[in-house]
């Protein structure tokens, strides 16, 4: 299915051309800020110089003072403090984070991940038990735990003092803990909602220092992690995310730590070349592996360890894991697609729940976005087992899933996460009325169009714009990610110039040219367009973002083509 284009420009031409004469930068990209409402010359001096001065004071959440104060008290006393966490990149990221924090303050900590296929997702009653067995006088989570009453209750009823550290949607009564740190609870008026888990986290240990009086460099340490964490836990990319992400980017490209260095070569990356797009489909991958497929207690011994052989030896490891992971994901899909197209009416479904025993736990994830991205419909694989399901959902743009989950409780054991991703457990008898519920609820709360794949274009462009100082500013618009793609542009009654071609993988490869100016495309997985392609004729409508290529030394600017007609 063709997407529908949408121009998303509701800006009025003399704002933009006010912006754009302020700032001297081109009229689209002016253009382009004013639609994501930044629209004076101190919010684009804001933006396109994301400052770590500008974060806000870590106070202003509720509970904070709290948690400052008994971490303190821990560390002076020599308590024996346990870090629980996920075993995704922003679970692992942040559990390392707060490890070397703790460690530099002279409070070694024990951590403890829930092993992904025994125990599931946040704060086991296993884990809460066996952290006894150690002897811990406080568990302080990381990621997980604003949903986990149950396990709360049983921490403090064995004499273990807990700190919530979170960032996902709360349930409807909080669990009895010391103190909870989430920007989403209702009664928190902490001015940025959207932090990732290790955003919580870096926010702690940044009012831990305040309180200790301590340099700021004790928190700004830790950037790199920060920035890794977030981009790959996909929160919006504005605000206080804006500016941990930009600040470890340049930490990672400028003096990246040992073992950024030994995931950078095996991965395969250019050092001094990372951004968001790297973190997202080949760092954060990597780290995300060994969760996925065995013990994710690997990838925080990666990121706290100093020793470079053991950096380099761990890298290699989640290399093979990654690997691993790829063969499993790939055939799993497979699996599911087959299920899609011969038992699954999309007419009818809007919702497409997908369960098989034996599923690999790891990857349900992974195969569902897989699923949307294919059908482009909201999905849930489960994996299910003696009686038991666990499963994974992915969101289309514009639908709640958190929402869909929530009204169909009733035949959950669990579930939990964000409007886009979530996760739950279930009875395997369940399914059948789960996906019936489901349904019934996508037919009835789905606006029309919501399964209507869309590509939203920033703004019109004539080739001619494409300048040096347009290049330089569009630069200035990265980090990249949720609520601040990628600019994308349209350009209209293009010539072909030459002869079209597919090269790779299925890569179209081709020239185009409006006015006399001439430019390089490529459009990637678009080999089943050249047809579209007709040389010699004005008729040629592109959808696509602006990227500079770097070749033997010399740079040319190359258009990524995401759709024509």
């Amino acid at each position: 299915m063709d997407a529908k284009w949408v121009l998303s420009d509701n800006s009025d031409s003399s704002q933009v051309e006010a912006l754009a004469n302020e700032l001297r930068i081109p009229k689209a990209l002016a253009r382009i800020l004013i639609n994501r409402r930044i629209e004076s010359f101190e919010e684009a001096k804001s933006f396109f110089r994301p400052n770590i001065a500008r974060l806000h004071d870590p106070f202003l959440m509720k509970d904070m003072d709290v948690a400052v104060d008994r971490l303190i008290g821990a560390i002076e006393r020599r308590d024996k403090v346990v870090i629980y966490g996920d075993y995704d990149v922003d679970g692992t990221t942040s559990i390392s984070m707060l490890t070397l924090f703790f460690k530099r303050l002279g409070l070694p900590t024990r951590f403890y991940i829930p092993d992904r296929l025994k125990e599931g997702y946040g704060l086991s009653t296993q884990g809460i038990r066996e952290i006894r067995e150690w002897g811990a006088d406080l568990i302080l989570t990381t990621d997980c735990g604003i949903t986990a009453s149950e396990e709360a209750a049983l921490a403090n009823q064995l004499g273990m003092d807990v700190i919530i550290s979170d960032h996902h949607e709360p349930a409807d009564e909080l669990p009895n803990a010391l103190a909870i740190l989430d920007p989403k609870r209702p009664e928190c008026e902490y001015p940025f909602k959207e932090l990732a888990g290790i955003g919580v986290a870096f926010k702690l240990i940044q009012g831990i220092t305040t309180k200790l009086g301590l340099d700021e460099e004790h928190y700004q340490a830790y950037l790199d992690l920060a920035c890794i964490g977030s981009a790959a836990d996909i929160v919006p990319l504005v605000d206080e995310n804006r500016i941990l992400v930009h600040a470890g980017l340049q930490k990672i490209n400028d003096s990246p730590s040992m073992w950024i260095r030994s995931l950078i070569r095996t991965a395969g990356l250019r050092p001094n070349g990372i951004g968001t797009g790297q973190i997202v489909f080949s760092i954060a991958p990597r780290i995300n592996a060994v969760g996925r497929m065995g013990k994710a207690s690997r990838a925080v011994h990666l990121l706290t360890t100093n020793s470079e052989k053991q950096a380099n030896n761990i890298a290699s490891i989640l290399e093979s894991e990654n690997q691993i992971r790829r063969r499993i994901d790939e055939d799993t899909f497979q699996q599911a697609s087959t299920i899609v197209d011969n038992e699954i009416d999309l007419t009818v479904n809007r919702f497409i729940v997908l369960s098989r025993e034996g599923w690999h736990p790891g990857v349900i994830g992974i195969v569902a976005s897989r699923v949307v991205e294919k059908y482009y419909r909201p999905t849930v694989l489960i994996t299910h087992e003696n009686g038991a399901g666990r499963g994974s959902v992915r969101s289309v743009p514009g639908f709640d899933v958190y929402k869909a989950l929530k009204s169909c409780s009733n035949l959950m054991l669990g579930f939990g996460g964000h409007k886009y991703a979530a996760g739950l457990t279930i009875e395997s008898k369940n399914i059948p009325a789960f996906n019936e519920q489901l349904n019934l609820y996508a037919r009835e709360n789905m606006a029309p169009d919501t399964l209507i794949p869309k590509i939203r274009v920033d703004s019109e462009l004539e080739l001619n714009e494409i300048t040096p100082l347009f290049i330089k500013v569009l630069k200035l618009f990265a980090p990249f990610g949720p609520q601040n793609m990628r600019p994308v542009f349209m350009s209209r009654n293009l010539e072909i110039v030459g002869k079209p071609r597919v090269v790779g993988k299925n890569h179209l490869k081709f020239k185009v040219r409006q006015n006399g100016t001439v430019v390089d495309a490529m459009g990637f997985d678009l080999g089943d367009l050249l047809y579209r392609l007709l040389p010699g004729e004005n008729n040629l409508d592109l959808v696509y973002g602006v990227e500079e290529n770097e070749y033997m030394g010399l740079r040319s600017v190359q258009l990524r083509v995401k759709a024509l007609r």
